[in-house]
């Protein structure tokens, strides 16, 4: 497999991160949005007969990376065209795909999607949102918790599940609920993080929804919820290493700059070594992400379930210790809102835990890779 970008990559890669410094840090992300679908950077990865780029999740972990390089990640990236995209682009019937992707390409329309719960987290094996028939008919009865972006959303891809006949077993099914459907309530979570997208609780009490709400086979369970998951967790490490390499950039410069006793800070081991380790460890990360995407991209989900994991946890852990560092490295001004690091302290912890914890990925790890036994 080539490790080494395509002049295609590159180029998409000096465009993204020109778009990026021009919006820059703290500037509204709908406007960047805007653009960037415009530019088609929203839907490089979907299907180029639905208005898409007809690329892959290379491609958009690239945008999202750049992006984050340049201080103006936009998470819904991670959402909308990953997650929901994928998953209608490879399983959705023609009308869904219609409706939905080229709104989702362009950037006109988003989607949320909803799988946490609040006693079961992310474990899809516990998810007690349930649909049941009534008629041609379903009935979606349920809660989540820490759903990204359901304000701004059209609709939210909610995880539920249905009963198997045949066993009486509940499986996990994907319905697209939009936002004004009757009895889909939502209400914003105080959230301490500072982030231009907002948190949300969902109540489903009874929402009716059409039969072609479903997306995909009602018995195809894990096969199409993972293939949204595996996107997510890739775009999650795109997001952790664009913001370590942003946070970093700026511990270079002010280490370049900052002089005391008539030498710049950085000519120091003591400052230049962990700068230079933080710098290692997300490019190790990346490789892991762009071989998960490639993975992804060439249809092995087994192995890009593995990649995607690793790459995911090596990302979180890579951009909590380069935002850390960039924060040692200022000292006060690392704090201060003028150089816009001490926010990212919490945000990087984000990577850590969503979308799911590194404890998790370690267990995945263990049992799937290693083949050690499970302690639960």
């Amino acid at each position: 497999m080539a490790t080494i970008e395509t002049d295609e990559y590159k180029a998409l890669r000096e465009a993204v991160a020109a778009l990026g410094k021009r919006h820059g840090p703290g500037n509204d992300p709908t406007q960047l949005w805007s653009d960037a679908g415009k530019l088609g950077y929203l839907g490089v990865n979907l299907p180029e007969e639905y208005g898409g780029g007809g690329g892959g999740i290379s491609e958009l972990s690239i945008v999202l990376e750049e992006l984050g390089a340049a201080g103006c990640p936009l998470l819904m990236l991670v959402v909308s065209p990953a997650i929901c995209g994928t998953v209608i682009a490879r399983f959705g019937t023609d009308p869904q795909k219609q409706q939905w992707l080229p709104a989702l390409a362009d950037g006109t329309r988003l989607m949320a999607f909803g799988i946490t719960e609040p006693d079961a987290g992310s474990n899809s094996h516990r998810i007690t949102t349930t649909a049941r028939k009534d008629g041609t008919d379903w009935l979606l009865t349920g809660r989540k918790v820490f759903v990204s972006g359901v304000d701004i959303a059209d609709a939210t891809l909610i995880v539920g599940r249905t009963e198997d006949a045949r066993t009486g077993r509940l499986k996990p099914c994907l319905f697209i609920v939009p936002r004004d459907a009757p009895g889909f309530t939502r209400r914003p979570i105080d959230m301490e993080l500072n982030a231009a997208e907002k948190q949300f609780e969902l109540v489903l009490d009874d929402v009716r929804l059409p039969a072609d709400a479903l997306v995909g086979d009602e018995d195809a369970g894990l096969l199409q919820l993972f293939a949204g998951l595996n996107p997510e967790r890739i775009m999650t490490a795109a997001f952790a290493i664009g913001m370590g390499r942003h946070a970093l950039a700026k511990a270079i410069g002010y280490a370049r700059d900052r002089t005391v006793w008539n030498t710049p800070i950085g000519a120091h081991q003591a400052i230049a070594h962990p700068l230079a380790q933080a710098h290692i460890e997300l490019e190790l990360a990346r490789l892991m992400m762009q071989k998960a995407a490639a993975l992804y991209d060439a249809g092995d989900d087994l192995g890009a379930g593995e990649a995607a994991n690793m790459a995911k946890y090596a990302a979180g852990e890579a951009c909590v210790k380069a935002v850390d560092q960039a924060v040692h490295t200022l000292g006060g001004n690392g704090l201060t809102r003028e150089y816009g690091l001490a926010r990212l302290v919490t945000a990087a912890r984000v990577a850590r835990i969503a979308p799911v914890s590194r404890e998790m990925i370690l267990n995945y790890v263990s049992h799937q890779t290693l083949g050690l036994p499970k302690s639960y």
